[in-house]
């Protein structure tokens, strides 16, 4: 898996909605993830629920013949703490060089 992946994962409001349940709750079945969605057939939200396990940041299993879907933070995680740390510390240095700007600039 690459942290591409879950950029794929993430794009889509939907999905991010999704990954908010599942953030909340720690199984949710299909049939009550689809139900959470007026606005979105069911097929749209399975296809939804597909793009989001085959990026690993779902696993799936099946009680019975409900299939069941819970978060799995990990790739999540590795793209936060990867690609998207440096925009952090871009921010920091942004930040930190501003102060220095207002700062020097009240010594006049």
């Amino acid at each position: 898996m690459t942290t591409r992946d879950v950029y794929v994962a993430i794009a889509d409001p939907t999905r991010r909605e999704i990954l908010d349940i599942l953030f909340e709750h720690e199984v949710v079945t299909a049939g009550t993830m689809a139900a959470r969605f007026t606005a979105v057939s069911r097929p749209a939200i399975s296809r939804h629920l597909r793009v989001l396990k085959e990026c690993g940041v779902v696993t799936t299993f099946r009680r019975g013949k409900t299939q069941n879907y819970s978060l799995n933070p990990e790739p999540l995680n590795r793209a936060r703490n990867e690609w998207l740390a440096k925009f952090a510390d871009k921010n920091v240095k942004s930040l930190t060089k501003l102060r220095e700007i207002v700062e020097s600039s009240t010594d006049d």
